[in-house]
């Protein structure tokens, strides 16, 4: 994934009928965004593709890319981690999601502001986004989604997050200007830990 059109189209795909499976084998409706990680994720890499088929540049595909990359994942990540969440693990989760909405609020202007490029850099895509106290901003948005998934309580919901966590420092190392492609293209990978998470979830009385 992110080295080709190619590559991204097929693995997206692959995902994203990953994501399907998880969706429809959903037991309780407050499950649901986590199950449909992968489906969200997976449909990411298409629209990679579509760029990378552009020629990178300042395109529809671009920016929907930025979109679901940079301000929708720190939202949807933690909201639906909570409201999957038990009980007692919901208090510490409010953190992760109010850091979120903050992130992505500083994310939501930068891409309603300024335009949106794409640079297609030898096998990876890079994103040319203007947003301010950038450390800051990158710190928000990795708690809000890897913390999410780390405060969950939930021992497959922490795998989750250990995973892209290490995602996040190989591709921040290696790819520190292409970083939301390349993590994103590794989280998607990860998301296939979901379906295992949807299969071991019980339904509870009144959860229906």
């Amino acid at each position: 994934m992110c080295w080709s059109a190619t590559a991204d189209l097929v693995a997206g795909t692959a995902v994203a009928a990953v994501g399907l499976v998880c969706v429809a084998r959903v037991r309780r409706a407050r499950d649901l965004l986590v199950a449909a990680l992968p489906l969200l994720l997976g449909v990411h890499q298409p629209v990679e593709a579509a760029v990378w088929d552009a020629g990178g540049g300042c395109s529809p595909a671009a920016t929907a890319g930025a979109v679901i990359a940079l301000p929708l994942l720190p939202v949807w990540v933690p909201v639906g981690v909570l409201l999957a969440a038990a009980p007692g693990a919901r208090r510490r989760l409010w953190a992760p999601l109010g850091v979120g909405l903050a992130t992505a609020a500083v994310l939501a202007y930068a891409l309603t502001t300024g335009p949106v490029t794409a640079e297609v850099r030898g096998r990876t895509i890079g994103y040319g986004v203007n947003v301010p106290w950038m450390p800051l901003v990158l710190a928000g948005y990795l708690f809000a989604t890897l913390g999410a998934l780390l405060l969950a309580g939930d021992r497959r919901l922490r795998t989750l997050g250990v995973v892209p966590a290490a995602g996040a420092l190989a591709c921040s190392a290696l790819w520190r200007l292409e970083f939301a492609s390349t993590w994103c293209a590794f989280a998607a990978v990860a998301s296939l830990l979901v379906l295992g998470w949807v299969g071991g979830r019980e339904p509870a009385a009144g959860d229906r």
